[in-house]
């Protein structure tokens, strides 16, 4: 598009100040604004209004999950299968890291982030060791496909190839960025980050397979013969990825999903749980939860939304697929976000000015035919570094890695 064009889609949406400072641009600084505004969709600003009253929920219900007695019951048949799927290169890993590491204290990529004590151990490093004794235990590589955003891809790409992926053969490592949504202020006026750059953020963790198909990244798994995908979060240093057990238990139970899960240490722990909506697979995130739901009972006396989700989900992509046209829901997040006044100065708010716009991986779960809860063990697998002190913690991972023997 050229000025012309883009000033006309501007004035179409109501956001013709992203030109106010056009003409005194550099022609670089040109190129890149009028490339952003012809790229970004505008369209997610027509929904604040209706987004602000929050996002309506159906009936919730309590969903069972598969408990550690019965995994491990059926544990060698699980493993079987799962361990089959990934040697026929069935299985490929989907690696969320789009996040900085600002609440740790660090301004580069969550993932870069260093909890060893005694030597250097990396977020990253942590997760793809754990992926490598998969790739051990199978004798087959699972390609990974790592997300990143705009704000941290050159860093991310930049740290894995300097410490040589920490071990995991680079040709099995493919990159691709997050899709960016505009943020806004409370009358739905985009904020210019610079002059010539509008604010945008990434699109939540929902937003991971449309932006995978975007890079074209689904399309090449998809012609590699990869029928599922294990998608995690960056900030769990414990978790297995591409877990054969967990695999192999979904394809058994014929499932279009299947969620890890564990057990809540108290009804008002900050995690979102997993239930039915109105008789659909779906999660329940913690700030939703009512009084009522947080203290129902099942038939055996526990809580009946005991069980909460960590972030590691496996999908099957012929399902992807049939969603991947249909547009998620969009979720508010109020947020503090920094823009350049009406005199072209930077300003730094102390409080909450503004809203993000993003698409949420719980509804991915609740647009699935059905999603196979999978609990693990607490203290082996869960492990979120969320905080540099206190709860989900820096601290409180470092405890739990010298639990399970990993040296740091």
């Amino acid at each position: 598009m050229n000025k012309q064009q883009v000033a006309e889609k501007l004035a179409s949406c109501g956001q013709e100040h992203v030109m106010k400072y056009y003409d005194e641009l550099t022609e670089g600084e040109k190129e890149l604004l009028l490339s952003q505004a012809e790229s970004t969709d505008f369209s997610v600003l027509s929904s604040l209004g209706s987004l602000k009253g929050g996002n309506e929920r159906g009936v919730i219900t309590p969903l069972g999950a598969m408990q550690l007695p019965e995994i491990r019951q059926k544990e060698k048949e699980f493993k079987e299968a799962g361990l089959e799927a990934i040697k026929k290169g069935k299985v490929g890993a989907v690696l969320l890291a789009g996040g900085m590491g600002t609440r740790l204290g660090s301004d580069d990529p969550k993932g870069m982030y260093n909890i060893g004590i005694t030597r250097e151990v990396y977020i990253f490093q942590r997760l793809i060791e754990n992926l490598l004794e998969v790739v051990k235990e199978a004798g087959a590589y699972v390609p990974l496909y790592v997300m990143t955003s705009d704000k941290n891809n050159e860093a991310t790409v930049k740290f894995l190839k300097e410490h040589h992926y920490f071990g995991y053969e680079e040709k099995f490592v493919t990159f691709f960025m997050q899709e960016m949504a505009p943020a806004c202020d409370p009358d739905g006026k985009v904020y210019m980050e610079e002059k010539w750059k509008i604010s945008t953020s990434p699109n939540g963790n929902g937003g991971w397979y449309t932006s995978m198909h975007k890079w074209g990244v689904a399309q090449k798994a998809m012609e590699d013969g990869v029928e599922w995908l294990n998608v995690f979060a960056v900030d769990n240093v414990l978790q297995r990825i591409a877990d054969p057990c967990f695999v192999g238990a979904v394809i058994a139970n014929n499932c279009a999903s299947g969620a890890k899960v564990v057990k809540k240490c108290a009804p008002d722990e900050k995690i979102g749980v997993i239930c039915l909506e109105d008789g659909r697979p779906s999660i329940v995130e913690y700030y939703e939860l009512t009084d009522e739901l947080m203290n129902a009972k099942d038939e055996n006396g526990d809580p009946a939304y005991y069980f909460g989700v960590i972030l590691n989900y496996l999908f099957r992509i012929s399902d992807l697929e049939k969603i991947r046209e249909r547009n998620l829901p969009l979720h508010l997040v109020e947020k503090k976000i920094s823009y350049i006044d009406e005199a072209g100065n930077k300003v730094k708010p102390e409080a909450p000015n503004g809203y993000k716009f993003e698409q949420l991986v719980l509804d991915m779960i609740h647009e699935m035919d059905s999603c196979l809860p999978f609990e693990v063990e607490r203290n082996r697998e869960f492990a979120p570094i969320k905080n540099k002190t206190g709860i989900d913690s820096v601290e409180s991972a470092r405890k739990l890695c010298k639990e399970n023997g990993i040296t740091l």
